[in-house]
């Protein structure tokens, strides 16, 4: 993890960063940061008005300054201009990943994904105690494979890590059965350990276009899948937009994962294993701009089984790693500001509107005397409103929806509130993502989501006979820097 950045990498502001007064100033990251740029610093990241938000690194200054804004998640790295990644063997990046493909069965799907890798790429197949093992065996020979075939079922976690006992190469890419890849996936995904502190990366996942034609399933899950982190960039860490990666499809270091994933875990170990990277001081990245594909479920119980059964694992996260897993995080201001709202009384406007402005005056008061310091705190007073308003939304569709519903037999207030959450996120995801799919097909699409999720979180709690998954977290002060 030592080491700086090398000469040619290339960052770039990314959109959620503000750039204030004069471009002196940056806003942005997670937690949210306000940085003050030096006349040097300013000069470094913008060598011409055409690229004024990129920084090019030419000298242990602008490294030190990309290093900056990389780990404030202000900057992300333009992957296609990127240098190849230290330790790729004779200027090949793919002989320097091994790919282990965990497989359960469904030697088809494993022909498939085996066919869209590389020749050049070593590949190792673990067969997680299949029915049909000398058809997985024979998929695996065809495509110049190495097997490694487990006598018990251990799940997907549990076969990855005994393929990565197997690897000698100094990075590893683990792709589930059901993935396909583009020939340039994993050479894109390679550049990124250009430097030294990346441990792990991960692409987009879109949907594998079904032979069978897409139904209202599908179309949902192409665009709205749990696996589709979005189309920009993120620094990825707890309490992040995107503050996971899905294992369908990681590239990481091998020094950087040890062992690997937690072993017994059958859900949510992807995201126990970022987590642990992150607090062992390395850093994640997601990288849409590289995409792999995956066959989505067609089937309406399969589907929701699949939601269900990712709800079940945040009590085991909870366990493992605290309050991280909370579903929603509050500061004081925020929370009166949102239970002033909720209560939906005359005097509640006026309540909500008095917490946003004490709250705008004293984040100005930690902010520098700079001439955009009154816009700066009036913006970010704007972004944690809206972000607690739409966490509170979704704890009454998602996370708490069988107490919303309970509670809306007895309370007129939380049932309109409840309704509005649901109409409000169904309109605006469904702008957003440009589904094609009719407004109403969508929305229960995607109410069902979150009830099916809900349910096996809510099941878990109950199997676990604890809420520590269920409960939102206060701040006492925001973690502004």
């Amino acid at each position: 993890m030592s080491g700086r950045l090398p000469d040619g990498f290339v960052v770039r502001l990314n959109r959620r960063t503000h750039v204030a007064d004069r471009g002196a100033t940056l806003v942005g990251g997670v937690p949210t940061r306000v940085l003050y740029l030096t006349a040097l610093a300013r000069a470094l990241l913008e060598p011409d008005r055409a690229h004024r938000d990129r920084l090019v690194v030419r000298s242990a200054a602008s490294a030190a300054l990309a290093e900056r804004l990389l780990e404030a998640g202000i900057a992300d790295p333009v992957v296609a201009e990127l240098p190849d990644p230290h330790g790729s063997a004779a200027g090949e990046p793919l002989a320097a990943v091994t790919v282990v493909v965990p497989a359960h069965d469904r030697p088809e799907a494993v022909a498939r994904l085996l066919a869209s890798i590389p020749a050049s790429v070593p590949v190792i197949v673990v067969d997680d105690a299949s029915q049909r093992p000398t058809a997985v065996r024979r998929v695996v020979e065809q495509h110049g494979g190495r097997l490694i075939a487990l006598r018990q079922n251990v799940g997907p976690a549990g076969a990855r890590n005994a393929g990565l006992a197997a690897v000698t190469t100094p990075f590893v890419a683990f792709i589930d059965s059901d993935m396909v890849i583009d020939a340039d996936t994993l050479p894109l995904l390679l550049r990124h350990f250009s430097d030294p502190r990346v441990g792990l990366v991960a692409p987009r996942v879109a949907g594998l276009e079904p032979a069978e034609g897409p139904n209202w399933i599908t179309r949902y899950e192409a665009a709205r899948s749990s696996l589709d982190l979005g189309s920009e960039p993120a620094n990825v860490r707890p309490g992040a937009k995107v503050s996971w990666l899905p294992a369908a499809c990681l590239v990481a270091r091998t020094e950087a994962i040890g062992i690997g994933f937690t072993p017994g875990m059958r859900v949510a170990e992807d995201v126990d294993l970022v987590w642990r990277l992150v607090d062992a001081g390395w850093r994640v990245r997601y990288e849409p701009a590289v995409e792999a594909r995956h066959e989505h479920r067609r089937t309406v119980l399969d589907w929701l089984g699949r939601k269900a059964y990712y709800g079940t694992g945040a009590d085991d996260l909870a366990a493992r790693h605290g309050d991280t897993v909370a579903p929603a995080v509050y500061t004081p201001w925020t929370l009166v500001f949102v239970g002033a709202l909720l209560a939906q009384r005359r005097w509640s406007l006026p309540v909500a509107v008095g917490a946003a402005a004490v709250a705008a005056v004293r984040i100005g008061s930690r902010l520098r005397p700079t001439p955009d310091r009154a816009r700066i705190a009036l913006r970010l007073t704007g972004q944690g409103a809206l972000a607690a308003a739409a966490q509170s939304a979704e704890l009454l569709t998602r996370h708490w929806w069988p107490l919303a519903v309970v509670g809306s037999f007895a309370s007129r207030r939380l049932r309109r509130a409840t309704v509005v959450a649901a109409v409000a996120d169904a309109v605006y995801e469904h702008r957003r993502t440009e589904t094609g799919m009719g407004l109403l097909t969508f929305a229960v699409a995607r109410r069902l989501d979150d009830l099916a999720y809900g349910a096996g979180l809510w099941w878990g709690a109950v199997r676990a006979r604890s809420i520590r998954a269920l409960r939102p977290v206060v701040r006492l002060r925001s973690r502004l820097r």
